[in-house]
């Protein structure tokens, strides 16, 4: 198992911080600096696995911050934007489109209603007059009672 660079370990020690898999960090690695590493070597540089346990104090305090700065700035990753999603999914039904392939078109065009219409969001909306919660409705199924079916 051959030393690896400051660099290396740094882009090792980050990558798993932002929950890449062992086998990813390996292709990436190999992809960035041209180093064949096994996994193993990998997870010897996770604090929060047991091979990590001898981990440096530099790499462990880089790992964490690291971590926090990932689980906190979400905006920095495109597909978190809703805006991105949709201006994607236009794209794709675009082609979609173009190919003649509308059962695809139609799927797509049904992700990007559900986009729009926070159907991936548990939000609640409340009446502020003095009544009481009022939960929103995520799918036609959940208004379909046991007996209607």
């Amino acid at each position: 198992m051959a030393t690896l660079k400051g660099e290396v370990k740094a882009f090792i020690v980050q990558s798993l911080a932002c929950f890449d898999t062992p086998s990813q960090v390996v292709e990436s690695v190999k992809k960035e600096f041209d180093l064949s590493i096994t996994r193993q070597q990998v997870e010897s540089h996770d604090p929060t696995k047991a091979n990590g346990r001898g981990l440096a104090q530099k790499w462990v305090e880089l790992f964490h911050e690291t971590r926090k700065r990932f689980q906190t700035e979400l905006s920095d990753i495109p597909i978190a934007n809703k805006a991105y999603r949709l201006r994607a999914l236009d794209r794709m039904m675009t082609k979609a489109e173009s190919m003649r392939n509308m059962a695809l078109a139609a799927s797509l065009m049904e992700q990007a209603a559900k986009e729009c219409g926070d159907a991936y969001t548990n939000k609640q909306k409340l009446e502020h007059s003095g009544g009481l919660a009022v939960s929103s409705v995520a799918s036609v199924m959940d208004e379909i009672g046991d007996d209607d079916l």
